[in-house]
């Protein structure tokens, strides 16, 4: 499947399959019809897509440096040139940026709001974007389904900061993360918390969708914080399978992210 549609009553949000296992995004406002793009893994399919619909862009977001989000921007924007967007932080190993943004940072796209966040872990200077009024978060390699990004440079302490900072958006939230790494992470999410009930379905739903060729990505910010281990070091089970009772939520992040990169 190259691409899946979610329409909401103020937007459309388009999940363009790229690469092997990578995901760029589509966000158009229907009130306005600005579009934005969110990561750029390819060029090919993204313009596909963009020719299928008829849609031209408006803006270009790019939430890190790695390769798989940005090397597909110098062969799309000669034909759908627009503004790029990019963490100031991060401009030195960015495509050339018209936007530097940090956190605190807001922009327009059309009449939505669209909130910059620091979300340092993964890479020094990943950025999420955050759109309220249409309940969308592009989170790429911080928050993913079920996981959060390997640490390539930043420390454990970072990323739980920054997932901390995520998680207090609301339950309805879509978490656009970067990669269909879903189903390996359920795998791994389950050796820490073996006794969710919720995690236990959600791999039985992961399960059929992967079988039927369909995405997991977007999910829910309500269903990351039920079953994704590392939104959930306070949780006592979780503590109590990993003998770390009198440890800080830090801490418990720390050894959930150990063991995943053992995993």
């Amino acid at each position: 499947m190259p691409s899946q549609t979610i329409e909401t009553e103020t937007h459309t949000l388009v999940t363009i399959a790229c690469l092997a296992d990578n995901y760029a995004f589509l966000l158009r406002e229907k009130a306005s019809g600005a579009i934005a793009l969110i990561d750029v893994p390819e060029a090919g399919p993204i313009k596909a897509e963009l020719a299928a619909r008829g849609w031209t862009l408006n803006q270009i977001w790019l939430t890190h440096h790695h390769y798989d989000h940005i090397d597909g921007l110098p062969a799309l924007l000669p034909d759908y040139p627009a503004p790029v967007f990019g963490g100031a932080a991060d401009a030195h190993r960015l495509p050339p940026l018209d936007h530097a943004l940090a956190e605190g940072d807001h922009f327009m796209l059309g009449d939505t709001r669209v909130e910059v966040l620091d979300v340092s872990g993964h890479t020094l200077g990943h950025i999420a974007f955050y759109a309220p009024q249409a309940a969308m978060a592009f989170t790429a390699d911080s928050l993913m389904a079920m996981g959060c990004g390997r640490l390539f440079e930043g420390t454990p302490a970072q990323m739980h900061d920054s997932l901390s900072k995520m998680a207090s958006w609301p339950d309805e939230t879509l978490i656009c993360s970067g990669h269909e790494y879903t189903a390996s992470n359920a795998r791994f999410a389950i050796t820490v918390d073996p006794d969710n009930t919720d995690l236990l379905q959600r791999i039985s739903d992961i399960d059929t969708a992967r079988a039927n060729d369909a995405f997991t990505v977007p999910s829910t910010l309500g269903l990351e914080r039920a079953t994704n281990p590392f939104l959930r070091a306070a949780d006592p089970a979780i503590r109590a399978t990993l003998g770390l009772q009198d440890a800080t939520d830090a801490e418990v992040f720390a050894e959930i992210r150990g063991r995943k990169d053992r995993f």
